[in-house]
């Protein structure tokens, strides 16, 4: 979805401003709700893209005031209203209405690393390295980045869309974030960092040498049949041992049959014949020679 937390390319929001020595967490709450978080995904309660998209419906104003484990915050409580898991009312009052299950339920797995936390599950481990998903693209591939507005969650910013770029790196397999997010199925496909260069994305007054690495889905590209379509520029090929003003000879190469060879033995035996050896020098009389010389 085109919201306001795609900030890539835009302007007035101000300088990112890095804390010096930052700690990991500013309080003790930010630690509960990032160990609440992974709980969570870990439980198979919710997955990452799901988290993600929660944070995207947050209000915009919201959204830009809240800190990093605030959002964090904002999500974790919006999915577990969503999957049921708590209400409105239990949030509110800091007490669950009903005794928690005697035994949670184990992650999910549905065979595409869909299960929990998938940085750490070893079906998505296993998912990168899947053989049967066949790679559309190859490195060094020229392509260009799909161009939709799409109303559902996406990992392709705004200001990449409708670009050309070239495919640098295949990651191998990963589940599709689009439909992951929205309960759709992982879709399992291949990611590939694509370069797209400073002037494509921004115009001709960007550096020539600051491209931008991109880590893109494959359902994100298509192939650039415009570039394909360019025939390629080839260069003269010189002509070697050519004189001015004489007419080209033969290139060298294989002969083309006997009779060549025969011409070029009639040529060389008609040389040998009419040719004749150099006259030795003349031996210069001893008195002549006595006579250039100095006394």
């Amino acid at each position: 979805m085109n919201g306001v937390h795609d900030l890539g390319g835009m302007h007035g929001f101000g300088p990112v401003i890095r804390e010096h020595n930052e700690p990991v967490f500013h309080s003790e709450w930010e630690k509960r709700v990032f160990g609440m978080t992974l709980t969570a995904m870990g439980r198979g309660v919710c997955n990452v893209d799901e988290f993600r998209r929660a944070i995207e419906r947050m209000p915009p104003a919201g959204y830009l005031a809240a800190s990093y484990y605030e959002k964090w915050l904002h999500a974790l409580e919006a999915l577990l209203v969503e999957k049921g898991v708590v209400t409105r009312e239990e949030l509110a009052s800091g007490h669950a209405a009903a005794p928690a299950p005697a035994q949670a339920a184990e992650s999910p797995d549905d065979g595409e690393g869909n299960g929990g936390v998938e940085s750490f599950d070893s079906s998505a481990v296993k998912l990168r390295f899947d053989k049967s998903y066949k790679p559309g693209f190859k490195v060094g591939d020229r392509v260009v980045a799909r161009n939709f507005n799409p109303e559902h969650h996406t990992r392709l910013p705004r200001y990449a869309r409708g670009k050309r770029g070239v495919i640098r790196y295949d990651h191998g397999v990963f589940v599709f974030p689009d439909t992951h997010a929205h309960g759709q199925g992982g879709k399992p496909q291949h990611v590939y960092t694509v370069a797209f260069e400073a002037r494509e994305l921004w115009g001709p007054d960007e550096s020539q040498r600051a491209p931008v690495y991109l880590d893109c889905w494959e359902d994100y590209l298509e192939r650039d049949r415009a570039a394909a379509a360019k025939p390629a520029v080839k260069s003269a090929p010189k002509a070697a041992g050519k004189l001015p003003g004489k007419p080209p000879g033969k290139p060298p190469g294989k002969s083309s049959g006997k009779s060549s060879t025969k011409t070029r033995t009639a040529e060389f035996a008609t040389t040998t014949r009419t040719s004749k050896p150099a006259a030795k020098p003349k031996a210069r009389p001893r008195a002549t020679a006595r006579k250039g010389r100095k006394r």
